[in-house]
């Protein structure tokens, strides 16, 4: 997949020189609703022998039209978004960067500069997908132009009569559900990070921690006790454990920031500066505050005894804690 980054105004050298069909959105998660959008991309493509181009922006518009409510975290950062993309045979990639300058591009400028001269011969995006200054653009204007391309929507996907989209999933994550996050993305949701050097108060208590610094602007799921897996380097192998999100209230009354924690199950390597991949599987429990170390203990132990019960059911009984 070759990525194009362009700050508006989009160069000549910029422009791709094969006919194509393209996918509009930011994709943030790419979760079952994008998919749906990918596939029908591919089916096209490959019935018009075009390639595939995706076109997405970076950073989310809301940072530009929404500072009130400016979104800085995501499901998938850029990074994560375009090895997601590559799973889809994509061709091309362009990573829009959403300026004040290019919130300024007219509707009618969009459709000139960023899809005609791109050789767009069918468009395909979701049916709430808006361009241009001010969202004027709709998927109702670009159907106007169905003399110079073939523009197809893609309708609601939902389950269980509810909308899959990237809002729903964020707030899912806030609330501690796993289960309708990840049934919406279609995968389980994951962070990427690097374990790092933390308090080591884990092991004085029989519960050893890896510490993990995200490596990118991941939305955290709200702080608590969790059923994870997890990715060590460049091993496939499989690690479960229970993390903990939060401030450690037990011990700390204003710890600034909220830290990642995993006790990996039946684990005693040094892994500092690892980098890892964290799978959240089950949300177990709130953060708590508890009046000594004993009753925060007797607490982990029972959260660790559900979460290797959770895991197992994931995994399958027959399939060891390390694989």
């Amino acid at each position: 997949m070759e990525v194009i980054e362009i700050t508006h105004p989009i160069q000549p050298e910029q422009y791709i020189q094969d006919d194509i069909a393209i996918a509009l959105g930011f994709f943030d998660g790419l979760h079952r609703g994008h998919q749906a959008l990918m596939n029908k991309l591919d089916e096209v493509a490959k019935a018009r022998h075009l390639k595939k181009a995706v076109m997405t922006f970076d950073p989310h518009p809301s940072v530009v039209l929404n500072p009130k409510q400016k979104r800085t975290t995501y499901l998938t950062p850029l990074d994560d978004k375009l090895n997601l993309l590559r799973q889809y045979d994509i061709d091309y990639c362009l990573v829009v960067n959403f300026s004040s300058r290019f919130a300024e591009v007219s509707s009618e400028a969009f459709v000139k500069d960023y899809l005609l001269k791109n050789r767009a011969q069918v468009i395909v995006a979701g049916f709430d997908f808006t361009f241009g200054k001010y969202g004027k653009g709709n998927m109702a204007m670009l159907q106007e132009y169905r003399d110079l391309f073939e523009c197809i929507t893609v309708g609601k996907q939902d389950i269980d009569n509810e909308k899959i989209s990237t809002t729903a999933i964020r707030e899912a994550l806030k609330k501690g559900d796993l289960l309708k996050a990840n049934e919406q993305l279609g995968y389980r949701y994951q962070i990427k990070g690097t374990v790092v050097q933390g308090e080591k108060r884990g092991r004085t208590i029989g519960f050893p921690t890896a510490n993990i610094q995200p490596s990118d602007d991941y939305l955290l799921p709200t702080k608590g006790v969790y059923a994870v897996s997890m990715k060590i380097g460049s091993s496939d192998k499989i690690y479960r454990g229970v993390c903990n999100v939060g401030v450690k209230p037990t011990f700390h009354d204003d710890l600034p920031q909220v830290v990642i924690e995993v006790n990996i199950f039946d684990f005693d390597e040094n892994i500092y500066g690892e980098r890892v991949i964290l799978y959240w599987h089950h949300y177990l429990r709130p953060e708590l505050k508890f009046d000594g170390i004993d009753p925060l203990v007797a607490q982990m132990n029972q959260d660790k005894a559900r979460a290797k019960y959770l895991l197992s059911v994931d995994f399958g009984d027959d399939v060891p804690y390390n694989i």
